[in-house]
């Protein structure tokens, strides 16, 4: 279901997704694709190493590649792993402000997907993070925070119904991808593909009765996005 609704982000948004897992397969992807996400929600050995072997070679190719560290913090497996997938050099690190608080070494209140941290008392750590592995970091909430680990970015925007679909903060991590290959400012383009997802959103919400007439609305949301920035750059 999350792979799906990711899929269809990508697609309204203009992109052009693949999922794959096999390690084989993953690193000739990677080479080829023009960004990369390494989301650990299902995580498992067999996945694992195909991760691995996608973000070698992605980073072979000069090719950015994301990382989304589901439920860091709260399962040791994950957390070590994607600890070891630091010193990688993520071109960007997007997570909640639990996640990002637990891969920073601080114990946070989260639990799972789901956050107890406000996304304000993810800074410090965010930044400390994007000072230490030269990447950007976001931690995405009420409102969502981008840093460089100098710069703080603050985007405002979304809907409070978004955090009751699966699968938003997985698509917004794969839309930051998309937008990591366009390359110039990384956290410009980071922060970018947070406020289209917040403005989605928010279009979305107020066309909805409900997170099941919500999703078809946000999809239309984001094409039409599309539709007219192509507009405006005409």
């Amino acid at each position: 279901m999350v792979q799906s609704f990711t899929t269809n982000v990508l697609l309204a948004l203009g992109a052009s997704p693949a999922m794959v897992v096999d390690p084989g397969e993953a690193a000739q992807f990677a080479a080829l694709a023009d960004a990369l996400l390494i989301n650990v929600g299902t995580l498992e050995s067999t996945r694992a190493d195909a991760m691995l072997a996608a973000v070698h070679s992605a980073n072979q190719a000069g090719k950015p590649w994301v990382l989304d560290p589901v439920a860091v913090g709260g399962l040791c497996f994950r957390t070590g792993f994607v600890r070891e997938l630091l010193p990688c050099k993520p071109a960007a690190i997007r997570g909640n402000a639990s996640e990002i608080i637990a891969l920073s070494g601080v114990a946070s209140q989260g639990r799972g997907v789901d956050s107890h941290d406000a996304s304000f008392t993810a800074i410090p750590a965010a930044r400390e993070l994007a000072a230490r592995w030269s990447t950007v970091v976001a931690v995405t909430g009420e409102v969502d925070y981008v840093t460089d680990g100098v710069r703080v970015w603050a985007v405002n925007g979304g809907h409070p119904v978004m955090t009751r679909v699966v699968g938003t903060g997985c698509a917004l991590s794969a839309v930051v991808a998309a937008f990591c290959a366009r390359g110039e400012d990384t956290l410009s383009q980071v922060a970018t593909a947070c406020a289209v997802m917040s403005q989605a959103g928010e279009r979305a919400a107020a066309q909805s009765n409900g997170p099941g007439s919500f999703t078809p609305a946000f999809l239309d949301a984001l094409a039409l996005l599309r539709q007219e920035a192509q507009t405006c750059a005409l």
